[in-house]
Protein backbone atom coordinates (compact mmCIF):
# COMPACT_ATOMS: atom_id res chain seq x y z
CA UNK A 1 0.00 0.00 0.00
CA UNK A 2 1.05 3.59 -0.79
CA UNK A 3 2.41 6.14 1.77
CA UNK A 4 0.18 9.11 2.15
CA UNK A 5 1.20 12.03 4.71
CA UNK A 6 -2.18 12.61 5.49
CA UNK A 7 -5.48 11.08 6.80
CA UNK A 8 -7.22 12.78 3.95
CA UNK A 9 -5.12 10.81 1.58
CA UNK A 10 -5.10 7.45 3.28
CA UNK A 11 -7.26 5.00 1.63
CA UNK A 12 -10.06 4.07 3.84
CA UNK A 13 -13.32 2.76 2.75
CA UNK A 14 -16.48 3.68 4.45
CA UNK A 15 -19.10 0.83 4.36
CA UNK A 16 -22.76 2.60 4.97
CA UNK A 17 -24.99 -0.64 5.96
CA UNK A 18 -23.74 -3.65 8.10
CA UNK A 19 -26.40 -6.38 6.64
CA UNK A 20 -25.13 -8.94 4.08
CA UNK A 21 -23.90 -6.63 1.03
CA UNK A 22 -22.37 -4.16 3.27
CA UNK A 23 -20.37 -7.24 5.24
CA UNK A 24 -18.80 -8.85 1.92
CA UNK A 25 -18.29 -5.15 0.79
CA UNK A 26 -15.91 -4.78 3.99
CA UNK A 27 -14.18 -7.62 4.57
CA UNK A 28 -13.21 -8.30 0.50
CA UNK A 29 -11.85 -4.44 0.80
CA UNK A 30 -9.84 -5.47 4.05
CA UNK A 31 -8.46 -8.61 3.23
CA UNK A 32 -6.81 -6.50 0.18
CA UNK A 33 -5.42 -4.11 3.23
CA UNK A 34 -7.67 -1.00 2.91
CA UNK A 35 -8.78 0.72 6.34
CA UNK A 36 -13.04 0.34 6.53
CA UNK A 37 -15.77 1.74 8.77
CA UNK A 38 -18.60 0.20 8.60
CA UNK A 39 -21.75 2.02 9.61
CA UNK A 40 -25.26 0.27 10.68
CA UNK A 41 -28.74 1.66 12.28
CA UNK A 42 -29.93 -1.19 13.84
CA UNK A 43 -27.71 -2.98 17.18
CA UNK A 44 -26.49 -5.85 15.10
CA UNK A 45 -24.45 -6.34 11.88
CA UNK A 46 -26.46 -8.72 9.77
CA UNK A 47 -29.10 -7.04 8.53
CA UNK A 48 -32.70 -8.94 7.13
CA UNK A 49 -30.25 -12.02 6.45
CA UNK A 50 -30.49 -12.44 10.24
CA UNK A 51 -34.17 -12.59 10.38
CA UNK A 52 -34.42 -15.66 7.85
CA UNK A 53 -35.15 -19.11 8.56
CA UNK A 54 -33.44 -20.18 5.48
CA UNK A 55 -32.13 -19.00 2.35
CA UNK A 56 -31.08 -19.68 -1.35
CA UNK A 57 -29.38 -21.09 -3.18
CA UNK A 58 -28.55 -24.10 -0.50
CA UNK A 59 -31.14 -23.20 1.90
CA UNK A 60 -28.77 -22.34 4.75
CA UNK A 61 -29.51 -21.17 7.89
CA UNK A 62 -28.23 -17.49 8.20
CA UNK A 63 -26.39 -18.35 11.28
CA UNK A 64 -23.29 -20.11 9.07
CA UNK A 65 -22.82 -17.32 6.54
CA UNK A 66 -23.06 -14.62 9.01
CA UNK A 67 -20.37 -16.19 11.44
CA UNK A 68 -18.20 -16.57 8.59
CA UNK A 69 -18.04 -12.93 8.34
CA UNK A 70 -18.20 -11.54 12.14
CA UNK A 71 -15.39 -13.73 12.12
CA UNK A 72 -13.50 -12.61 8.98
CA UNK A 73 -14.39 -9.09 11.26
CA UNK A 74 -13.60 -9.96 14.43
CA UNK A 75 -9.94 -11.01 13.28
CA UNK A 76 -9.19 -8.03 10.72
CA UNK A 77 -8.06 -5.09 12.44
CA UNK A 78 -8.56 -2.76 9.70
CA UNK A 79 -12.33 -3.17 9.89
CA UNK A 80 -14.17 -0.49 12.61
CA UNK A 81 -17.88 -0.82 12.92
CA UNK A 82 -20.43 1.06 14.59
CA UNK A 83 -23.94 -0.33 15.07
CA UNK A 84 -26.93 2.37 16.39
CA UNK A 85 -25.28 4.63 13.92
CA UNK A 86 -26.43 6.80 10.83
CA UNK A 87 -24.34 9.15 8.42
CA UNK A 88 -25.38 12.75 8.82
CA UNK A 89 -23.69 14.32 6.36
CA UNK A 90 -20.77 13.42 3.32
CA UNK A 91 -19.05 16.41 1.78
CA UNK A 92 -16.01 16.53 0.33
CA UNK A 93 -15.38 15.00 -3.61
CA UNK A 94 -14.25 11.29 -4.85
CA UNK A 95 -11.06 10.24 -2.93
CA UNK A 96 -11.71 12.70 -0.40
CA UNK A 97 -15.35 12.86 1.52
CA UNK A 98 -15.21 13.90 4.91
CA UNK A 99 -18.12 11.88 6.71
CA UNK A 100 -20.36 12.84 9.80
CA UNK A 101 -21.27 10.13 11.92
CA UNK A 102 -23.66 10.15 14.52
CA UNK A 103 -23.69 7.36 17.27
CA UNK A 104 -26.56 7.17 19.06
CA UNK A 105 -26.28 5.82 22.98
CA UNK A 106 -27.02 1.73 23.63
CA UNK A 107 -27.71 2.55 27.44
CA UNK A 108 -24.72 -0.77 27.28
CA UNK A 109 -21.13 0.20 27.80
CA UNK A 110 -18.31 -2.26 26.58
CA UNK A 111 -17.95 -4.11 30.28
CA UNK A 112 -21.51 -6.38 29.24
CA UNK A 113 -20.71 -10.24 29.11
CA UNK A 114 -24.15 -10.76 27.96
CA UNK A 115 -25.15 -12.60 30.97
CA UNK A 116 -28.70 -11.47 30.93
CA UNK A 117 -29.21 -10.51 33.98
CA UNK A 118 -30.50 -7.10 33.02
CA UNK A 119 -33.29 -8.76 31.30
CA UNK A 120 -34.75 -10.89 33.39
CA UNK A 121 -34.31 -8.11 36.26
CA UNK A 122 -36.28 -5.83 33.54
CA UNK A 123 -39.93 -5.15 34.24
CA UNK A 124 -40.96 -3.41 30.83
CA UNK A 125 -41.79 -5.46 27.81
CA UNK A 126 -42.12 -4.02 24.50
CA UNK A 127 -42.60 -5.27 21.26
CA UNK A 128 -40.16 -7.28 19.77
CA UNK A 129 -39.14 -5.87 16.13
CA UNK A 130 -36.56 -8.39 15.32
CA UNK A 131 -40.26 -10.68 15.07
CA UNK A 132 -42.20 -8.01 13.86
CA UNK A 133 -44.21 -7.63 17.03
CA UNK A 134 -45.06 -11.34 17.05
CA UNK A 135 -43.98 -11.78 20.94
CA UNK A 136 -42.65 -9.24 23.71
CA UNK A 137 -39.72 -8.70 24.90
CA UNK A 138 -37.97 -7.20 27.63
CA UNK A 139 -36.85 -3.56 27.30
CA UNK A 140 -33.19 -4.48 27.72
CA UNK A 141 -32.49 -7.13 25.35
CA UNK A 142 -30.26 -8.95 23.24
CA UNK A 143 -31.58 -8.19 20.13
CA UNK A 144 -31.26 -12.01 19.05
CA UNK A 145 -29.33 -15.01 19.96
CA UNK A 146 -26.15 -14.71 17.76
CA UNK A 147 -26.38 -11.20 17.89
CA UNK A 148 -22.92 -9.69 17.04
CA UNK A 149 -21.74 -7.55 18.75
CA UNK A 150 -22.75 -9.60 21.22
CA UNK A 151 -24.30 -7.09 23.22
CA UNK A 152 -27.49 -5.92 25.28
CA UNK A 153 -29.27 -2.36 24.35
CA UNK A 154 -31.82 -0.93 26.53
CA UNK A 155 -34.70 0.76 24.67
CA UNK A 156 -34.39 3.69 27.51
CA UNK A 157 -37.73 5.42 25.90
CA UNK A 158 -39.59 2.98 27.80
CA UNK A 159 -37.76 2.32 30.77
CA UNK A 160 -38.96 5.06 33.71
CA UNK A 161 -36.56 5.86 37.19
CA UNK A 162 -37.70 2.23 38.96
CA UNK A 163 -37.10 0.01 35.54
CA UNK A 164 -33.82 2.12 35.36
CA UNK A 165 -32.87 1.08 38.87
CA UNK A 166 -33.85 -2.52 38.54
CA UNK A 167 -31.44 -3.13 35.75
CA UNK A 168 -28.16 -0.92 36.97
CA UNK A 169 -28.70 -3.19 40.34
CA UNK A 170 -29.04 -6.11 38.68
CA UNK A 171 -25.87 -5.76 36.45
CA UNK A 172 -22.67 -6.77 38.80
CA UNK A 173 -20.15 -5.19 35.76
CA UNK A 174 -21.58 -1.73 35.54
CA UNK A 175 -22.65 -2.24 31.77
CA UNK A 176 -25.59 0.17 32.33
CA UNK A 177 -25.21 3.73 31.69
CA UNK A 178 -28.45 5.92 31.59
CA UNK A 179 -25.50 9.06 31.27
CA UNK A 180 -25.08 7.79 27.54
CA UNK A 181 -25.68 10.43 25.10
CA UNK A 182 -25.54 10.53 21.56
CA UNK A 183 -22.12 11.31 19.94
CA UNK A 184 -20.85 12.88 16.70
CA UNK A 185 -17.78 11.95 14.92
CA UNK A 186 -16.01 12.53 11.68
CA UNK A 187 -14.09 10.69 9.63
CA UNK A 188 -11.92 11.02 6.30
CA UNK A 189 -12.82 8.62 3.56
CA UNK A 190 -12.00 7.66 0.11
CA UNK A 191 -14.39 5.73 -1.21
CA UNK A 192 -18.15 4.86 -0.26
CA UNK A 193 -20.14 1.98 -0.51
CA UNK A 194 -24.00 2.11 0.02
CA UNK A 195 -25.74 -0.86 1.31
CA UNK A 196 -28.70 0.40 3.12
CA UNK A 197 -30.47 -2.64 2.03
CA UNK A 198 -33.95 -2.88 2.19
CA UNK A 199 -37.20 -2.90 3.93
CA UNK A 200 -40.33 -5.08 3.96
CA UNK A 201 -43.22 -3.26 1.74
CA UNK A 202 -45.92 -2.05 4.52
CA UNK A 203 -48.44 -4.29 3.53
CA UNK A 204 -50.77 -2.24 5.65
CA UNK A 205 -51.10 0.02 2.52
CA UNK A 206 -52.70 -2.51 0.43
CA UNK A 207 -56.26 -2.24 1.55
CA UNK A 208 -57.79 -5.08 0.09
CA UNK A 209 -55.71 -7.95 1.28
CA UNK A 210 -56.59 -7.40 5.37
CA UNK A 211 -53.57 -7.24 6.97
CA UNK A 212 -53.81 -5.93 10.29
CA UNK A 213 -57.71 -5.89 10.36
CA UNK A 214 -58.23 -10.19 9.18
CA UNK A 215 -56.74 -12.57 12.06
CA UNK A 216 -54.64 -15.02 10.49
CA UNK A 217 -53.07 -12.56 7.80
CA UNK A 218 -49.14 -12.80 7.90
CA UNK A 219 -46.55 -11.37 5.77
CA UNK A 220 -43.68 -13.49 4.72
CA UNK A 221 -40.92 -11.94 6.57
CA UNK A 222 -43.43 -12.76 9.67
CA UNK A 223 -43.21 -16.23 8.27
CA UNK A 224 -39.57 -16.60 8.23
CA UNK A 225 -39.55 -15.65 11.94
CA UNK A 226 -42.50 -18.40 12.63
CA UNK A 227 -40.34 -21.21 11.08
CA UNK A 228 -37.02 -19.94 12.17
CA UNK A 229 -35.84 -21.87 15.27
CA UNK A 230 -35.02 -18.84 17.30
CA UNK A 231 -38.37 -17.09 16.55
CA UNK A 232 -41.31 -16.37 18.78
CA UNK A 233 -42.51 -19.94 18.22
CA UNK A 234 -39.33 -21.72 17.97
CA UNK A 235 -39.75 -22.79 14.58
CA UNK A 236 -42.80 -23.95 15.20
CA UNK A 237 -45.24 -22.73 12.33
CA UNK A 238 -48.69 -21.80 13.94
CA UNK A 239 -51.46 -19.34 13.48
CA UNK A 240 -51.17 -16.33 15.45
CA UNK A 241 -55.22 -15.73 16.61
CA UNK A 242 -55.02 -19.73 18.39
CA UNK A 243 -51.83 -21.31 18.15
CA UNK A 244 -53.33 -23.86 16.53
CA UNK A 245 -50.21 -25.64 13.52
CA UNK A 246 -51.73 -25.01 10.29
CA UNK A 247 -53.33 -27.60 7.70
CA UNK A 248 -54.00 -25.19 4.84
CA UNK A 249 -52.12 -21.66 3.69
CA UNK A 250 -52.56 -19.46 0.73
CA UNK A 251 -49.75 -17.30 -0.52
CA UNK A 252 -50.85 -14.06 -2.06
CA UNK A 253 -48.29 -13.42 -4.59
CA UNK A 254 -47.12 -9.33 -5.64
CA UNK A 255 -48.60 -8.46 -2.42
CA UNK A 256 -47.73 -4.50 -3.03
CA UNK A 257 -45.36 -5.58 -6.02
CA UNK A 258 -46.30 -5.02 -9.57
CA UNK A 259 -48.63 -2.20 -9.08
CA UNK A 260 -48.47 1.18 -10.12
CA UNK A 261 -50.13 2.05 -6.72
CA UNK A 262 -47.62 0.25 -4.58
CA UNK A 263 -43.95 -1.12 -5.70
CA UNK A 264 -44.06 -0.67 -9.67
CA UNK A 265 -41.32 -3.49 -10.19
CA UNK A 266 -41.00 -6.83 -9.26
CA UNK A 267 -39.35 -7.55 -6.66
CA UNK A 268 -37.20 -10.42 -7.91
CA UNK A 269 -37.22 -12.61 -4.29
CA UNK A 270 -41.02 -13.25 -3.90
CA UNK A 271 -42.11 -16.31 -6.03
CA UNK A 272 -38.31 -18.09 -4.75
CA UNK A 273 -39.79 -17.01 -0.94
CA UNK A 274 -43.17 -18.26 -1.12
CA UNK A 275 -41.86 -21.87 -3.11
CA UNK A 276 -39.22 -22.41 0.20
CA UNK A 277 -41.59 -21.23 2.74
CA UNK A 278 -44.21 -24.17 1.00
CA UNK A 279 -41.54 -26.40 1.98
CA UNK A 280 -41.70 -25.09 5.46
CA UNK A 281 -44.70 -26.17 6.20
CA UNK A 282 -45.09 -29.61 4.24
CA UNK A 283 -42.11 -30.03 6.39
CA UNK A 284 -43.82 -30.13 9.91
CA UNK A 285 -47.56 -31.63 8.36
CA UNK A 286 -47.13 -33.67 5.10
CA UNK A 287 -51.21 -32.93 5.00
CA UNK A 288 -50.91 -29.57 4.82
CA UNK A 289 -52.79 -27.83 1.38
CA UNK A 290 -50.58 -25.24 0.10
CA UNK A 291 -52.02 -22.47 -2.49
CA UNK A 292 -50.48 -20.47 -4.44
CA UNK A 293 -51.88 -17.65 -6.00
CA UNK A 294 -49.90 -16.04 -8.85
CA UNK A 295 -49.31 -13.58 -11.98
CA UNK A 296 -46.54 -15.21 -12.98
CA UNK A 297 -44.34 -17.68 -11.10
CA UNK A 298 -40.43 -16.17 -11.58
CA UNK A 299 -37.49 -18.11 -10.48
CA UNK A 300 -34.65 -16.68 -12.75
CA UNK A 301 -31.92 -19.26 -13.67
CA UNK A 302 -31.15 -22.69 -11.68
CA UNK A 303 -34.02 -21.57 -9.34
CA UNK A 304 -36.29 -22.95 -12.35
CA UNK A 305 -35.69 -26.17 -10.77
CA UNK A 306 -36.50 -25.24 -7.71
CA UNK A 307 -39.84 -24.15 -9.05
CA UNK A 308 -40.54 -27.65 -10.93
CA UNK A 309 -39.72 -29.71 -7.29
CA UNK A 310 -42.03 -27.48 -5.47
CA UNK A 311 -44.29 -27.86 -8.56
CA UNK A 312 -44.41 -31.67 -8.23
CA UNK A 313 -45.95 -31.88 -4.77
CA UNK A 314 -49.67 -32.85 -5.25
CA UNK A 315 -50.36 -30.56 -2.28
CA UNK A 316 -49.25 -28.06 -3.55
CA UNK A 317 -51.69 -26.11 -5.73
CA UNK A 318 -50.67 -22.88 -8.40
CA UNK A 319 -53.80 -20.91 -9.55
CA UNK A 320 -52.89 -18.26 -11.64
CA UNK A 321 -55.10 -15.24 -10.63
CA UNK A 322 -54.58 -12.13 -8.74
CA UNK A 323 -56.05 -11.80 -5.18
CA UNK A 324 -59.23 -9.47 -5.71
CA UNK A 325 -59.93 -9.83 -2.01
CA UNK A 326 -59.52 -11.13 1.42
CA UNK A 327 -61.91 -11.91 3.75
CA UNK A 328 -62.63 -13.52 7.76
CA UNK A 329 -64.54 -16.44 7.66
CA UNK A 330 -67.68 -15.97 9.92
CA UNK A 331 -67.57 -19.36 11.57
CA UNK A 332 -64.22 -19.69 12.44
CA UNK A 333 -60.45 -18.05 12.54
CA UNK A 334 -60.13 -19.05 8.94
CA UNK A 335 -59.74 -16.72 5.90
CA UNK A 336 -61.11 -16.75 2.77
CA UNK A 337 -59.56 -15.32 -0.24
CA UNK A 338 -61.53 -14.19 -3.63
CA UNK A 339 -59.63 -14.43 -6.92
CA UNK A 340 -60.39 -14.83 -10.86
CA UNK A 341 -59.16 -17.75 -11.57
CA UNK A 342 -57.22 -16.41 -14.99
CA UNK A 343 -56.86 -19.73 -16.69
CA UNK A 344 -60.55 -20.97 -16.42
CA UNK A 345 -62.13 -17.45 -15.75
CA UNK A 346 -63.87 -18.69 -13.08
CA UNK A 347 -64.36 -16.84 -9.88
CA UNK A 348 -63.52 -18.46 -7.01
CA UNK A 349 -63.27 -18.35 -3.13
CA UNK A 350 -60.71 -20.62 -1.56
CA UNK A 351 -60.58 -20.84 2.28
CA UNK A 352 -57.25 -21.72 4.31
CA UNK A 353 -56.15 -21.56 8.23
CA UNK A 354 -53.59 -19.03 7.07
CA UNK A 355 -52.68 -16.22 4.94
CA UNK A 356 -49.22 -15.16 3.78
CA UNK A 357 -48.78 -11.99 1.67
CA UNK A 358 -45.66 -12.31 -0.69
CA UNK A 359 -45.03 -8.52 0.12
CA UNK A 360 -41.89 -6.94 -1.85
CA UNK A 361 -38.90 -5.17 -1.28
CA UNK A 362 -38.68 -1.77 -0.67
CA UNK A 363 -35.42 0.24 -1.02
CA UNK A 364 -34.44 1.54 2.24
CA UNK A 365 -33.92 5.21 0.15
CA UNK A 366 -37.66 5.05 -0.03
CA UNK A 367 -38.36 6.35 3.05
CA UNK A 368 -34.64 6.79 4.78
CA UNK A 369 -31.85 8.79 2.01
CA UNK A 370 -28.39 9.08 2.59
CA UNK A 371 -26.67 12.57 2.27
CA UNK A 372 -25.10 13.34 -1.34
CA UNK A 373 -26.41 10.46 -2.39
CA UNK A 374 -28.69 9.98 -6.19
CA UNK A 375 -31.50 7.55 -5.97
CA UNK A 376 -33.73 6.67 -8.67
CA UNK A 377 -37.92 7.59 -8.58
CA UNK A 378 -38.44 4.18 -6.68
CA UNK A 379 -35.70 4.91 -3.61
CA UNK A 380 -32.94 3.13 -5.50
CA UNK A 381 -29.33 3.87 -5.09
CA UNK A 382 -27.15 4.48 -8.02
CA UNK A 383 -23.29 4.51 -8.07
CA UNK A 384 -21.86 8.21 -8.91
CA UNK A 385 -18.97 10.80 -7.68
CA UNK A 386 -17.42 7.86 -5.69
CA UNK A 387 -19.80 6.19 -4.43
CA UNK A 388 -21.20 2.89 -5.04
CA UNK A 389 -24.27 0.84 -4.69
CA UNK A 390 -24.43 -2.21 -3.73
CA UNK A 391 -26.89 -5.42 -3.41
CA UNK A 392 -30.37 -4.59 -2.47
CA UNK A 393 -30.37 -0.80 -2.15
CA UNK A 394 -29.38 -0.68 -5.94
CA UNK A 395 -32.01 -3.21 -7.70
CA UNK A 396 -33.97 -6.29 -5.57
CA UNK A 397 -31.37 -9.41 -5.64
CA UNK A 398 -31.60 -12.44 -3.60
CA UNK A 399 -28.38 -13.52 -1.28
CA UNK A 400 -26.31 -14.80 -3.67
CA UNK A 401 -26.58 -12.04 -6.07
CA UNK A 402 -25.93 -9.36 -3.40
CA UNK A 403 -22.94 -11.10 -2.42
CA UNK A 404 -21.46 -11.06 -5.99
CA UNK A 405 -22.44 -7.36 -6.54
CA UNK A 406 -21.05 -6.23 -3.08
CA UNK A 407 -17.78 -7.80 -4.07
CA UNK A 408 -18.06 -5.50 -7.52
CA UNK A 409 -18.55 -2.64 -5.67
CA UNK A 410 -15.83 -3.42 -3.22
CA UNK A 411 -13.59 -3.94 -6.29
CA UNK A 412 -15.00 -0.86 -7.93
CA UNK A 413 -14.58 1.51 -4.62
CA UNK A 414 -10.81 -0.03 -4.40
CA UNK A 415 -9.67 1.55 -7.96
CA UNK A 416 -10.95 5.02 -7.34
CA UNK A 417 -8.06 7.54 -7.65
CA UNK A 418 -7.65 10.44 -4.70
CA UNK A 419 -7.63 13.93 -4.79
CA UNK A 420 -4.98 15.69 -6.54
CA UNK A 421 -4.96 12.72 -9.28
CA UNK A 422 -3.32 10.25 -7.49
CA UNK A 423 -4.08 6.53 -7.78
CA UNK A 424 -4.80 4.36 -4.70
CA UNK A 425 -2.26 1.45 -4.87
CA UNK A 426 -3.29 -1.64 -3.17
CA UNK A 427 -0.57 -3.75 -3.75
Amino acid sequence: MSAHSSESTTPRLLVIGGGFSGLTSAVDAAEKGIEVIIVEKNPYLGGRVAQLNKYFPKLCPPNCGLEINFRRIRENPLITFYTMAEVEDISGSPGDYTVTIKLNPRYVNDNCTACNACTEACPKTIPNEFNFGMDLIKAAYLPFNQAFPLKYVVDAAHCDNNCKKACMEACKYNAIDFNMKPVTITKKVTSIILATGWNPYDANKIDNLGFGQIKNVITNMMMERLASPNGPTNGKIIRPSDGKPVDSVIFVQCAGSRDENHLAFCSYICCMASLKQAQYIREQNKDAKIYIFYIDIRTPGKYEQFYWKVKEDPNVIFIKGKVAKVTQDTSSDDVIVEAEDMLTGEKIQTKASLVVLATGMEPSGATMKVPKVEYTEEGFSISSNGIFAAGCSKYPLDVAKSVQDATGAAMKALSLKIHEGEEVSHG
